[in-house]
């Protein structure tokens, strides 16, 4: 397991324990990160996304990988795929 997939995969652990599930993928310089809410969430528990962007771009900076990764496309439980509103889906 690589630098990036442990920083995402702590990160990951940290939304669960809130009651969300992330996921991630890395497509080319984007990285793409998807929350779901699982039934019992903590709704106030979710950071913003702009706060949320912040994190990751630090994180990603600890990374060597993350150097490569030009996008971050962050997906809210609130939107949907492909949507992107005034509750939808951030470009960090």
């Amino acid at each position: 397991m690589d630098e990036l997939e442990l920083i995402l995969n702590d990160l990951k652990d940290s939304f669960q324990v809130d009651g969300y599930e992330m996921s991630w993928a890395l497509r080319g310089d984007t990285l793409r990160v998807r929350l779901l809410a699982l039934p019992g969430a903590c709704a106030e528990c979710l950071v913003p996304k702009e706060a949320l962007c912040g994190i990751l771009g630090g994180l990603l900076a600890q990374a060597a990988e993350g150097c490569r990764i030009q996008k971050v496309e962050l997906i809210y439980p609130t939107e949907e795929e492909g949507k992107a509103d005034a509750g939808g889906s951030a470009v960090c």
